[in-house]
């Protein structure tokens, strides 16, 4: 199984051994969770860079979520959620993912599987403060933050927050920005949730998928639309 997997990602990780066309890195903070109730997985993430929807969020129903930062390898997205398809422990996908990656200590990653089981990785030459946070059903991490207690924040905020899974992933959104957030700023925000046969008209599991480009304050607007989704989508019918 492992085998199959490795070669795929030591040449995606190749195409981003860093040089002149180098990315900025997405100074963000992030959180990837599940709602073991109702079978929901999420990744809410806000950033100083345009577009972080774009970047970071990758979720697949019945299979867990990826969030991938820092000098972001995008190709950690659609291979991780391959792994655990495949029955692969978050822990050993993290290791898959970034084992052979020459900008590992770049990286900064979060995963969780549809079983609620989570692990997340921080490079050590992400720039600080850099770290995360992982708990039952969610993980937080984060870099170029003012502190450690934005990650504190969130984990806090996501476990003590009742409501539906979007709602927890904002209030911990909104609790890291309140704790210092991103000490560049702010600039974008997004939120995917996948729920199997949950998508528009029932067809797919994209459930919400909502993304605030570029704004003053995205995390304020980001729950602003997602109240609108949520009057317009409450259920596929």
């Amino acid at each position: 199984m492992l085998l199959r997997i490795f070669p795929i990602i030591f040449l995606t990780a190749v195409a981003f051994s860093g040089d002149a066309t180098t990315p900025p890195p997405v100074a963000t903070f992030s959180i990837v969770a599940v709602d073991p109730a109702t079978g929901e997985i999420g990744v809410g993430v806000q950033s100083k860079i345009v577009g972080v929807g774009s970047i970071v969020p990758f979720a697949k129903a019945g299979v867990g979520a990826v969030a991938t930062q820092s000098f972001a390898n995008t190709g950690y997205g659609p291979l991780g959620l391959r792994a655990f398809a495949e029955g692969i422990s978050p822990d050993k996908v993290i290791k898959i993912l970034t084992i052979d990656d020459p900008m590992r200590e770049r990286r900064q990653v979060g995963v969780i599987n549809a079983a609620g089981k989570a692990a997340n990785f921080t490079g050590k030459e992400c720039h600080g403060w850099a770290g995360g946070i992982v708990g039952e059903n969610f993980a937080v991490q984060g870099n170029i933050l003012t502190g450690p207690e934005v990650v504190e924040e969130m984990a806090r905020a996501f476990q003590e927050t009742e409501g539906v899974l979007a709602e927890r992933l904002i209030a911990a959104l909104r609790a890291g920005q309140a704790a210092g957030g991103d000490s560049r700023g702010r600039q974008s925000a997004a939120l995917l949730i996948v729920r199997e046969g949950w998508g528009y008209g029932g067809i797919d599991d994209l459930f919400r998928d909502i993304r605030v480009d570029e704004h003053k304050s995205p995390i304020e607007e980001l729950e602003r639309v997602y109240r609108k989704h949520r009057q317009l989508f409450p259920r596929p019918e």
